[in-house]
C-alpha cells in the first residue's frame, strides 16, 4: 500500500530575498497546477535545433543607461582633463580617458582582471560603446603602467568626489568615517609584495591596503595600496588628514564627524591628526597590561542594563588612565570601559575571576557624549567588514593586473571608483535597490540581454518584454 504524498501550501507570501519580480521573472504556478492535478515535465533538449548565429545579440544592455548617466555626470570629461596627458601625440589611438572608461565598464560587468576583456570583445554593444575597436591586452597593461604618484593622487581624489554625497550627508547631525585595512594575498612576484599578518595564508606575500567608507552613504572615500608588511601607524598620518579633510569639507560646520577605527587606531599620531582636523576619533584600545590593571581596579561602574533578576547585565565606566605618550603629545583621551554579560562580537577579555563580565575598552576625544552611547555607536563600524567583502568578492580588489605597484594601485582605485559610480547610478534609477549587492545589481541593471537593431542611421537596443531594466527606464 503506497502513501500519498501531499504538500502543504506555504503561508509566507513573500520574503525580503524574493527578487524574481524585480528581475522580470514569472511567478511559479505550483498551486494552480496542484489544483489541476498536474505535474511539470521537463522537455527533451535534443528536440531543440540550433538556428543561424545572430550578431545583433548583446548581454550587456545595461551599459547604455549607465553610460548615459556617466555622461550626464561629466565623468568622461573629468577623466580626459585629469589623465589624457599620460598619452599624447598624433599616433594615439586609445586615449587614456577612453581606456579608463573601458576598465570601468569591465568592473561594472564583473570582470576584475584585464584578461576579462577577451570575453567582452565579442559583444557587439560593448565593442560599439568603447569606440568600435577593442584594444589588445598588452595595450591596457602598458597604459596601467603609466600611472605615477601624482596620477594616483588625482585618481584617489576622483574616487572621493564620487563618494561624497553632500545632500544626503548634510541631513545627519553625526557622520561616520570608518577606516580599516585588509589583506590581499599574492601568488606572484609583484612589486611591494611582502609577508605580513595574514590570517589565512601565513607567510604569504601580500598587499595591505587602507580602505574606508562613509557609513551614511555606504560609499568609499579613498584607498591607499601598501606593501603587506606595513601596519597602520604614524606613517599614515598624512593620508588620514586627507581623508578627514575631504569629508569635513562636505559637511556643515555644526555637524560632527566621528572617525571609527579598530585597535590599530590606538596610535597617538593618528588620534592627534584626527583631532587636529576637527573630527572626533573613536577607536578600540590596545589592551596593554597597565590599561587592563586600571580597568580591573576601577570600582565606580554605572549600570545601564539589568537582567530579569535585577543583576547588572551591562555597566559602563570612565577609566582614569592616560598613556605617557598622550601627555607628551598634549592629547586628552577619554577611556571608556564596558563590561557586560551579553554575548557580543569582537575580542572580549574576562578580568574578574568572581564575575562573569567580559570587558571592552574604547578611546575617544569626545568628552560630552554618553559613554554607553559612544560604545554602541562604535559597533556600527562593523558595517565596513561586509563592504570590504563586497570589494574582494564582487570587485576583485585582490586580483592585481601587473607586477607594478603603481599599476596595481591604479586598478584598485578604478574598482572603487566603479563601486561609487554604480552606487550613484542605482540611487538615480532604482533607489529601492540600494541595499542590493553587486551580483544582484548586475543581474538586474547591467548584464541584461538585448538585441541591437538599426533603424535608419540610429542603433536601437531592444530589451525583452519582462526585463527589469525596461521597467526601470520607462
Amino acid at each position: 500500500m503506497g502513501l500519498a504524498m501531499t504538500s502543504q501550501p506555504n503561508t509566507t507570501t513573500s520574503t525580503q530575498k524574493m527578487r524574481r519580480d524585480e528581475l522580470g521573472g514569472n511567478r511559479g504556478l505550483g498551486h494552480r497546477l496542484q489544483a489541476q492535478g498536474q505535474r511539470i515535465q521537463r522537455p527533451d533538449p535534443r528536440r531543440l535545433r540550433q538556428g543561424p548565429p545572430d550578431p545583433s545579440l548583446t548581454t550587456v544592455a545595461g551599459l547604455v543607461p549607465l553610460g548615459a548617466f556617466l555622461r550626464e555626470e561629466h565623468l568622461d570629461e573629468r577623466l580626459g582633463a585629469l589623465f589624457d596627458d599620460l598619452k599624447t601625440g598624433p599616433k594615439v589611438v586609445y586615449g587614456m580617458a577612453d581606456q579608463m572608461r573601458l576598465l570601468i565598464d569591465m568592473q561594472a560587468l564583473g570582470q576584475p582582471r584585464v584578461f576579462g576583456l577577451e570575453r567582452l570583445a565579442q559583444d557587439p554593444l560593448f565593442v560599439h560603446l568603447v569606440g568600435g575597436s577593442v584594444p589588445g591586452l598588452d595595450t591596457l597593461y602598458r597604459d596601467l603602467d603609466r600611472f605615477g604618484p601624482l596620477d594616483l593622487a588625482r585618481l584617489d581624489v576622483l574616487v572621493a568626489e564620487q563618494g561624497l554625497w553632500k545632500h544626503q550627508l548634510r541631513q545627519h547631525s553625526v557622520v561616520h568615517l570608518d577606516i580599516d585595512t585588509t589583506v590581499e594575498p599574492l601568488f606572484g612576484h609583484q612589486e611591494g609584495a611582502r609577508p605580513g599578518p595574514n590570517p589565512r595564508y601565513h607567510g604569504r606575500p601580500s598587499y595591505h591596503p587602507i580602505v574606508c567608507r562613509v557609513a551614511e552613504t555606504r560609499t568609499c572615500l579613498g584607498a591607499l595600496l601598501r606593501p603587506g608588511n606595513t601596519g597602520l601607524g604614524a606613517d599614515d598620518v598624512t593620508y588620514f588628514r586627507v581623508l578627514v579633510g575631504r569629508l569635513k569639507q562636505a559637511l556643515r560646520k555644526e555637524q560632527t564627524l566621528r572617525v571609527r577605527i579598530d585597535a590599530a587606531g590606538d596610535c597617538t599620531d593618528l588620534m592627534a591628526a584626527i583631532h587636529d582636523e576637527g573630527a572626533h576619533f573613536l577607536t578600540k584600545a590596545k589592551l596593554t597590561k597597565d590599561l587592563l590593571s586600571a580597568v580591573f581596579a576601577h570600582q565606580d561602574w554605572r549600570t545601564v542594563i539589568e537582567d530579569d533578576e535585577g543583576t547588572a547585565a551591562r555597566q559602563v565606566a570612565d577609566i582614569p588612565f592616560a598613556r605617557a605618550v598622550w601627555e607628551q603629545a598634549g592629547l586628552r583621551v577619554r577611556v571608556i570601559a564596558v563590561r557586560t554579560l551579553e554575548a557580543t562580537s569582537g575580542k572580549q577579555v574576562q578580568l574578574w575571576d568572581d564575575l562573569d563580565y567580559t570587558v571592552k575598552v574604547y578611546l575617544t576625544d569626545d568628552f560630552d557624549s554618553d559613554g554607553d552611547w559612544l560604545a554602541r555607536d562604535y559597533e556600527g563600524r562593523a558595517g565596513i567588514e561586509p563592504m570590504i567583502g563586497e570589494y574582494k568578492h564582487h570587485l576583485g580588489i585582490g586580483a592585481v593586473p601587473t607586477d607594478s605597484l603603481n599599476a596595481n594601485h591604479a586598478m584598485l582605485l578604478l574598482k572603487l571608483l566603479t563601486y561609487n559610480l554604480l552606487r550613484r547610478f542605482v540611487q538615480r534609477v532604482a533607489p529601492h535597490l540600494g541595499a542590493w549587492q553587486l551580483p544582484w545589481l548586475r543581474a538586474a541593471l547591467l548584464c541584461v540581454p538585448a538585441r541591437l537593431v538599426r533603424s535608419g542611421r540610429r542603433l536601437l537596443v531592444r530589451l525583452a518584454a519582462g526585463s527589469a531594466l525596461l521597467r526601470l527606464l520607462t
